[in-house]
């Protein structure tokens, strides 16, 4: 017990005095000083006394399927930080391949009775992925926010970046540049921002034959093979999206002996870390990362106050940054 008041008043900054006092229920502690303790217990991994377990804990699970793609530490860093600043402390839960599976991370921050959860890019934007976590989370009522395109029916608000608005800012970008091959590279079929994506591109071009239409894993491996099979069909104008597919189509343009942009151009997704470091600089659609992730945090935090927030998305606006992996079609 001596051992554990020392560990937990180091952690938070104050003495041992005021760890006891927190944990016996006295008076004469500020509640500030006394969540920052109850937090402390939570991330050391210590049990609460039995009378203080029926509060939530001062933790919010930031659930990530992944931190290859840079877009995702992006997001962790800006909502970790306005969580940080209310004094809510972030809980990174990152799947891996073969490991723990955003379910059994769910019952993880369950048990830790966490008081909200943050999924960005997870398994509600897939129709045929399995969404029963989602409802055990819904039936114990806690806080939870998703970030971008949701399936429907799963009764929480999210924030989104407008996939219609990124698609036709990218198709009207390479049209304008003269290119009539425009191609998509997408993520699986039942991934609900590519399905978003494919029906913008339908409706600013009026048709977008299949096999202009390829479907990869969100990897610059999954961008080379996809691009590939489009390059064969005659594609000049790549729309991707993730930047990560879009270095993919790179890849596989040189590997193929054409130059990028001389003879295909590239439009990535996201505009995450050092796209303007590639060769060349990779033409992207930016998400607007700070503003969405502000807007998760206020989302979480009205819900952990008791506000009721309705369960609606939230679109923000992207932006075309034209850099220089797009330029005029080739002349045949």
């Amino acid at each position: 017990m001596t051992r554990r008041l020392a560990v937990v008043a180091k952690k938070v900054g104050v003495s041992e005095a005021t760890v006891s006092r927190v944990l016996n229920g006295k008076p004469g502690v500020s509640e500030a000083t006394r969540q920052a303790v109850l937090s402390a217990l939570d991330v050391l991994g210590y049990e609460r006394p039995t009378q203080l377990r029926g509060e939530r804990a001062r933790l919010v699970g930031l659930v990530l399927p992944e931190l290859q793609n840079p877009i995702f530490p992006a997001f962790a860093e800006v909502i970790g930080g306005a969580l940080a600043q209310l004094g809510l402390t972030p809980v990174l839960c990152t799947q891996t391949r073969g490991g723990v599976s955003e379910a059994d991370y769910v019952d993880l921050l369950l048990q830790q009775q966490v008081s909200g959860v943050v999924f960005a890019g997870g398994l509600y934007a897939q129709a045929d992925a399995p969404h029963d976590h989602y409802r055990r989370l819904a039936e114990r009522n806690i806080p939870v926010v998703l970030v971008n395109a949701a399936i429907e029916h799963l009764g929480f608000p999210a924030v989104s970046c407008d996939d219609a608005v990124a698609v036709e800012q990218a198709w009207r970008h390479l049209a304008s540049l003269g290119h009539e091959r425009i191609g998509l590279v997408l993520g699986p079929g039942d991934h609900m921002p590519s399905a978003r994506k494919l029906a913008a591109a339908r409706a600013v071009a009026g048709d977008v034959p299949e096999e202009h239409v390829a479907r990869a894993m969100f990897s610059i491996e999954g961008g080379h093979a996809a691009a590939s099979r489009l390059i064969e069909r005659g594609v000049t104008g790549f729309i991707c999206a993730s930047d990560p597919l879009a270095l993919g189509v790179v890849r596989a343009a040189r590997r193929k002996g054409l130059g990028v942009p001389e003879r295909i151009s590239v439009v990535g997704y996201d505009d995450s870390a050092l796209m303007n470091c590639t060769e060349p600089p990779l033409t992207t659609v930016r998400q607007p990362i700070e503003a969405m992730g502000r807007a998760v945090v206020e989302l979480l935090n009205a819900q952990i106050g008791g506000s009721a927030v309705a369960p609606e998305e939230l679109l923000f606006e992207p932006e075309l940054v034209v850099r220089g992996s797009t330029a005029q079609a080739p002349r045949s």
